[in-house]
């Protein structure tokens, strides 16, 4: 199974998760030019991108430690012109969050780093 293909199948996990944690997806894969943000949802009145991280062991790090400074400017911009597009008023309160993944364990961080 390819890299894309590994991705899509925790996605749909973290997706599962969160539902049952009381997300409501919005959206999956949104991507643009700029960059792609894994999962939109809403949930306790934020509007949450979300980044999903999965790892099968540490031997490249544990999953939150690949949400690098660029990748958090890239989903942040990502963020920005989801809002735009979808002619969301920029004081929608926003909240970046992430589902870790770690063989069979997961985890929810919120607001796991600050953006807009």
């Amino acid at each position: 199974m390819n890299n894309r293909a590994v991705g899509t199948q925790y996605e749909e996990k973290a997706a599962g998760y969160l539902a049952k944690n009381g997300y409501h997806i919005l959206e999956k894969n949104f991507r643009c030019k700029i960059g792609e943000i894994d999962l939109i949802a809403r949930n306790e009145g934020y509007l949450c991108f979300i980044e999903v991280k999965y790892r099968s062991g540490t031997s490249k790090g544990f999953p939150a430690e690949a949400i690098t400074s660029n990748k958090i400017r890239r989903i942040t911009r990502t963020a920005e012109f989801y809002m735009l597009l979808h002619k969301l008023p920029q004081d929608t309160p926003c909240r970046f969050d992430a589902v870790v993944m770690l063989e069979n364990e997961v985890s929810l961080i919120k607001n796991a780093f600050g953006g807009m």
